[in-house]
């Protein structure tokens, strides 16, 4: 690391990220919508964005800061075995190309925002609505705290904030500068904010792997003196080279396979789904958002040049910055500084506003004031979102940062136990509302206590996210082990309660609701669900 700051690094993140400050700030004057204190316009950018900025917004939600940072990190600690994130972004889009136009389409036609209101609508349950609500915020809580990880992680390198022995005020200064900033456009211009910054975002980003997939080999004498000496590093910690061991393999299917199963799981992942046009926007992005895969998989090779480079930190998550500032000029450096940090601002705005969606309609609206009108939505929405920024906040502050990573392991096996409730219900109504809450109660218990019981070299509890499968005898994700439980309980107890006649919920949905698009006969948005129903 280089002594003092950055300046001239620093000058260029600061360029960039007071552009993309009043970028957010006049984002709420694009597409002015005639009436704005509604839930769809704020928190949904008024269901009106086509393909392109589609393509966009769900990159900026699902390749943040913390991927740009963790992903060649993982890499750079532990080898191939960090590659998982690439085979799973593959995996997950013919996946979501079969129920993701089948969402879009029937909660356009509802006027559903969330997962939650689906889920309601679909089972006429408010229990099972409110656990996966609860369970989407817990989700997205340590993940928006990960992202100012991300960012603080830049401004360490740069040499912001002083050393270790700093006054806290001096050191978080300018992560609280940049907190206050996101906070206000969020607040002021809702989702599209994040949707006009997301298209900077995505161009920096590809301009710096680009540019470091080229550039840095050329520096370090080729790929093949990169391998090398990854290679050499594994063998001699005994790892066994640059391919993971056999015992490794249930580990690495297991985690790829369940992460690709929880990443359209998550609220802000639904939420940029909900706010394209058309349920043709939706199809024809999951037939392009893979090219965001072969970026992951250029930007991963980066921790293989961290290696060969001989960069030397004790934080991991580290490596890639610094890697940056070693083997870029000192402007260019700025440029990569800043892709990561506005890759942390737009994912932090899109996962704030879909944890308060997620409050506001399936919390506040169905258990606080079911008479709340558009506009108290509105403003409750806006508030949440601040607070839900306020605790990550708070969390990265006050937590070690190897607490936070775990945490966010955690809330990848809770937000898997929403899978069966939203995307079974998406193709039947076979399985019973309350077999699907039980079901959901056994995963969330099941996936909490075996990662709490997982150690490792540097604390007692959720030290990881896999462990032994019952039954099996295999390492695996806990996640996923977690999830089979949650789907057999929900079999077996749906058995049970119609073997009882146990009441079903009403359903309000009909089968053409989920083929409909925009434009169809009768599918313009009806009243929210509180208002609407039918016994389908």
């Amino acid at each position: 690391m280089k002594d003092g700051v950055n300046g001239v690094a620093l000058g260029v993140f600061i360029f960039f990220f007071l552009a993309v400050t009043v970028m957010g700030f006049l984002a709420a004057r694009w597409r002015r919508p005639d009436d704005e204190h509604s839930l769809d316009e704020w928190g949904l950018g008024g269901r009106s964005f086509g393909t392109w900025v589609t393509w966009f917004l769900l990159g900026g939600d699902l390749y943040t800061a913390y991927t740009f940072v963790a992903v060649p990190a993982a890499i750079y600690a532990a080898g191939a075995a960090g590659f998982f994130a690439v085979p799973y972004t593959i995996l997950v889009y013919p996946l979501i190309f079969t129920f993701l136009p089948r969402l879009w389409s029937v909660s356009h036609k509802h006027g559903y925002v969330t997962t939650s209101d689906f889920v309601r609508g679909r089972f006429g349950s408010k229990g099972l609505s409110l656990a996966v609500a609860v369970t989407g915020i817990l989700a997205t809580m340590p993940y928006i705290a990960l992202q100012l990880v991300g960012i603080q992680a830049v401004l360490d390198v740069m040499g912001v904030g002083g050393g270790e022995n700093t006054n806290w005020f001096v050191k978080d200064l300018p992560l609280l500068i940049a907190f206050g900033v996101l906070a206000a456009y969020t607040y002021s211009s809702g989702l599209r904010a994040p949707a006009l910054i997301a298209f900077v975002k995505d161009t920096l980003i590809y301009i710096v792997i680009a540019v470091a997939i080229i550039y840095i080999p050329i520096k370090l004498g080729g790929f093949d003196e990169i391998f090398k000496a990854a290679s050499d590093k594994y063998t001699a910690a005994g790892a066994g080279g640059l391919v993971p061991a056999q015992a490794g393999q249930w580990t690495y299917a297991t985690l790829a396979l369940g992460s690709a199963l929880a990443l359209f799981m998550y609220p802000h992942s639904i939420t940029a789904t909900l706010s394209s046009r058309s349920r043709e926007v939706i199809r024809r992005n999951t037939t392009i958002l893979p090219l965001y895969s072969l970026m992951l998989g250029l930007l991963a090779l980066l921790g293989f040049m961290a290696i060969a480079a001989g960069v030397k930190v004790t934080n991991g998550q580290l490596a890639i910055p610094q890697l940056f500032e070693n083997m870029f000029p000192d402007w260019f450096a700025g440029v990569a500084f800043a892709a990561i940090g506005i890759g942390a601002l737009v994912p932090a705005a899109i996962m704030s506003i879909a944890a308060a969606n997620l409050f506001t309609r399936n919390i506040y609206k169905d258990f606080i004031k079911p008479d709340a009108t558009p506009q108290q939505e509105t403003r409750v929405s806006k508030l949440v979102s601040l607070l839900v920024k306020v605790g990550a906040l708070v969390f990265v502050l006050t937590m070690d940062k190897t607490v936070a990573i775990n945490f966010q392991l955690l809330g990848g096996i809770w937000i898997l136990q929403t899978f069966p409730a939203l995307v079974g219900g998406l193709f039947t109504r076979w399985f019973h509302r309350w077999a699907l809450l039980g079901g959901w109660a056994v995963g969330m218990l099941y996936g909490t206590l075996a990662a709490y019981g997982v150690a490792s070299p540097t604390q007692k509890h959720f030290g990881g996210s896999s462990k032994e499968i019952p039954g099996i005898g295999e390492i695996g994700y806990i996640g996923l082990t977690a999830f089979v439980l949650n789907v057999v309980v929900s079999v077996v107890l749906t058995f049970a309660l119609r073997a009882f006649n146990a009441p079903d919920g009403v359903d309000e949905t009909s089968p053409e609701d989920y083929t409909a698009d925009a434009g169809d006969p009768g599918v313009e948005a009806e009243l929210p669900p509180a208002t609407a129903g039918s016994t389908h």
